[in-house]
């Protein structure tokens, strides 16, 4: 199941199976939301659950999501995904800190093309991850909303 839902930065489209949330990312157009059965039904309860818990993020109330998530990915990347899961709140890294914590200190490139393959935005949180100068790196949605992520984190 899917859908959208309206937020600070866009609208945000959120998709879930029957052990999570699959997919977040934003999106122009708005698409409905599935019909409703027995197979998607639990798919359904974690799309609402992901959209109270984005809200309440957007409105500085929540520093941790609890959704069930349900990345498709490699052993590497889900391995990625994991370490920046454990992040801090307000809290940024490299790319090689990165690579460090998952004991593949030489894997910074492949850290890198695997944080580009976040398909759970946010609730991964890939716009955690900076430069290790310092600097601002690429973010799939920009670097502006890059930016409005960090500065949301930071003001709490």
């Amino acid at each position: 199941m899917a859908k959208t839902m309206t937020t600070q930065v866009g609208e945000i489209y959120i998709k879930a199976n029957q052990y999570g949330l699959s997919h977040l990312s934003l999106v122009e157009a708005k698409l409905q939301m599935s019909e409703r059965t027995e197979l998607n039904h639990q798919a359904c309860r974690y799309l609402i659950q992901a959209e109270k818990e984005l809200e309440a993020y957007f409105s500085g109330k929540r520093q941790h999501f609890s959704v069930p998530l349900a990345p498709k990915g490699t052993e590497f990347q889900k391995a990625v995904w994991q370490a920046l899961l454990a992040l801090d709140y307000g809290t940024s890294c490299c790319y090689a800190d990165i690579a460090n914590k998952i004991n593949r200190p030489k894997a910074v490139r492949a850290v890198g093309a695997a944080n580009g393959a976040n398909a759970i935005a946010i609730i991964i949180p890939c716009h955690r991850v900076i430069g290790k100068n310092g600097s601002l790196t690429g973010y799939a949605y920009g670097l502006e909303m890059k930016k409005s992520l960090l500065k949301l984190e930071k003001s709490k």
